[in-house]
């Protein structure tokens, strides 16, 4: 790793064509500042302004395309396709080549969609800067689960004047500060992602602690449907050596239509990877809803739940978690590692317990016995009399994954 006061190279992306006088500015910005730069032009209706570094010929073939025939064609929503795909080729091959230590970008929505597509392909950790006119709104398209920062524009990115000029310049020094920073050693831990809820935060702490005692550093992701795609994707990428997976909530807002779902794919990245996993149906007897006012019509009649004044939860019913045990069964099944499956007897979470607002044994038994009886026979499924928050359930979780990691750390 390069020390503090070792030259460092940010990589400039974008369409020297039509901003080029913004990039200009940033790279002489980066200059005066003791930074190199690394020029990536993915623009394609002109010349650039000046000589990239990358230029856009090269990006475009890495997309698959032909810079001139996107010229001829001028077709816009074709030119990002190819330029996205290029750029996300490109950018870790250029990193991982020790070409550029972080990435800046300016523009539209048009500029961050193939930026972003770029920074996204970049592990975790990597200084990544989008200044840019949506940075203001929903930027989980552009961000995915990577941390890319998103600083408003304030102004079009059209030129250069007061506002912009300030912009663009504190991105700058965002950006090489990000890349001076230098990180302090810490121990090398295998890495275990665990997922939780608010609702079942007493048993993941607990189970928690245990792993670390145990020699495990644990990576915590609240399911918010961003949460779970997260611990998807650093599974995916085999960074995590276990999954203690107690909160597959994410699942009920996917099948009933809530906010926190976390796509189609949750539960895969484990069983493709054959990554040791303990799966629990945390928190399945709820979905997720805005405020009150949000919920939609078609569930009018249902048991609701005030978890604060931003989220409503929903009670899922007998017919839902019939079809949530098969669901989470059908991903389990294709698990090419060791899993355990653990289900808690008396309720799913803090308010599906005895007494509790959600408590509801019959939509936890038709959850439980759909999950075993599709299950694989093979795939071992532990029933504790205990809620899942109880010390002795989150302690048979913990151990269970430590037995299942024990073979791999030999």
């Amino acid at each position: 790793m390069a020390s503090p006061n070792s030259v460092k190279t940010i990589a400039l992306i974008g369409a020297l064509d039509t901003k080029g006088v913004e990039y200009q500015y940033v790279k002489e910005r980066l200059r005066d500042r003791g930074f190199d730069s690394l020029v990536i032009d993915v623009g394609v209706l002109g010349s650039p302004l000046f000589a990239p570094d990358i230029g856009a010929a090269e990006v475009a073939n890495a997309g698959g395309g032909d810079l001139e025939q996107l010229r001829r064609r001028r077709d816009r929503g074709e030119a990002l396709a190819v330029m996205s795909r290029g750029a996300a080729v490109l950018a870790p091959r250029l990193f991982e080549a020790g070409r550029f230590h972080g990435m800046l970008a300016l523009g539209g929505s048009g500029g961050a969609s193939v930026a972003c597509a770029a920074m996204r392909e970049l592990p975790i950790g990597v200084p990544r800067v989008m200044v840019t006119t949506v940075a203001g709104g929903d930027v989980s398209g552009y961000v995915g689960v990577k941390d890319i920062v998103m600083a408003p524009s304030i102004v079009d990115v059209a030129g250069l004047n007061r506002i912009s000029r300030a912009v663009f310049a504190r991105a700058v020094g965002c950006i090489c500060g990000m890349a001076q920073t230098e990180m302090p050693a810490s121990e090398n831990k295998p890495l275990i992602v665990a997922s939780m809820f608010g609702n079942t935060t007493p048993a993941v702490d607990c189970a928690k602690a245990i792993l670390e005692k145990a020699g495990y550093e644990v990576l915590v992701f609240h399911c918010t449907g961003t949460g779970g795609r997260t611990l998807e994707a650093l599974v995916d990428a085999k960074q995590a050596a276990g999954v203690l997976d107690m909160t597959t909530t994410e699942w009920a807002d996917e099948l009933v239509g809530g906010v926190f779902t976390a796509g189609p794919t949750r539960l895969e990245a484990a069983a493709r990877r054959g990554v040791p996993a303990v799966v629990v149906p945390g928190c399945l007897d709820m979905v997720n809803f805005w405020a009150p006012a949000t919920v939609p019509a078609k569930f009018n009649g249902r048991k609701f739940y005030p978890h604060n004044p931003n989220v409503t939860l929903m009670r899922t019913n007998v017919e839902e978690n019939a079809k949530l045990g098969e669901m989470l069964a059908s991903k389990l099944n294709a698990s090419s590692g060791p899993v355990t499956v653990l289900l808690p007897l008396r309720g799913l979470s803090m308010i599906d317990a005895p007494g509790g607002a959600f408590w509801w044994p019959e939509a936890d038994a038709a959850l439980f016995h759909a999950l075993k009886s599709s299950l694989r026979a093979d795939i071992p499924v532990i029933e504790i009399d205990a809620n899942i928050n109880d010390p002795l359930f989150a302690e048979r979780c913990a151990s269970e994954l430590i037995a299942s990691l024990a073979p791999h750390r030999l």
